[in-house]
């Protein structure tokens, strides 16, 4: 894949300068849409939620944020990794190129876009008096998860919705539903042990408190946690890369 990659590098960059571009095309502000729409969201989820949920969490600008940052770079890769083969339907069924090449180039913006807003997010962590320490560096660790689990869940999805067009509808709902289990802006201490655990299962959740312990707690998960995150990002990846290779030769009968 990587060799791939590498063979049609001048192809995956210009796919990557377009979405770029089409994303803030004829938008007054541009790029600073990417610093100012996660801002806004969180200044409404403050607003909104420190009066009901906040009042016993130390730091909860920080811990909002960490919630918000993480589940909106999942929420706008997978949304649109789900498109990206429709998308681009016109270029691979006149030209034979990899198809995961449109996925990857979606996923390439998605995370400058979280890149500038992680910039944002140091910034608030100044604000919120939050002491930066040398475990910061491991936050690649997470984000490198992150981006392994997009990339798979990209490639299901996208998969999906070549064959079944409600996906687009399905998954609507479901990252609806999914926000409000992966504890954005509420504290899963108070809950009974039982229910702890299964808050395990989300991925999104594990690499949220990942960054709240990172940066709030100043402190490292046991290896046990790296390894069931890890775990379940490769799991979706490697799903994601079955079906890919499975029903490849079908999506042209279909878009």
């Amino acid at each position: 894949m990587i060799q791939t990659l590498k063979s049609y590098q001048f192809l995956f960059e210009e796919l990557v300068k377009r979405d770029f571009k089409k994303k803030y095309k004829r938008t007054v502000l541009g790029m600073a849409w990417s610093v100012l729409s996660p801002l806004l969201s969180l200044l409404v989820m403050r607003l909104v939620f420190t009066h009901f949920f906040g009042r016993s969490t130390p730091h909860y600008t920080t811990f909002l944020f960490c919630g918000n940052l993480v589940f909106s770079f999942f929420s706008e890769s997978t949304n649109q990794g789900m498109s990206a083969l429709m998308d681009n339907a016109g270029i691979f069924t006149k030209v034979n190129v990899p198809k995961y090449l449109f996925l990857f180039s979606k996923n390439v913006q998605c995370l400058i876009n979280f890149g500038l807003t992680l910039c944002v997010f140091f910034v608030f962590c100044v604000l919120d008096h939050i002491t930066f320490t040398w475990r910061f560096v491991l936050l690649l660790y997470p984000i490198g998860c992150l981006v392994l689990l997009n990339l798979g869940l990209g490639l299901i999805l996208s998969a999906l919705f070549v064959f079944f067009r409600d996906m687009q509808y399905l998954w609507s709902v479901f990252t609806q539903l999914l926000m409000y289990m992966s504890a954005i802006f509420y504290s899963v201490d108070n809950f009974d042990p039982k229910v702890q655990r299964l808050f395990l299962a989300n991925p999104v959740y594990l690499i949220i408190k990942y960054f709240r312990v990172i940066v709030i707690d100043a402190s490292v998960l046991s290896w046990h946690y790296h390894l069931l995150m890890a775990a379940e990002a490769l799991l979706a990846f490697g799903l994601g890369c079955w079906m890919y290779k499975k029903y490849n030769h079908k999506f042209l009968y279909y878009v």
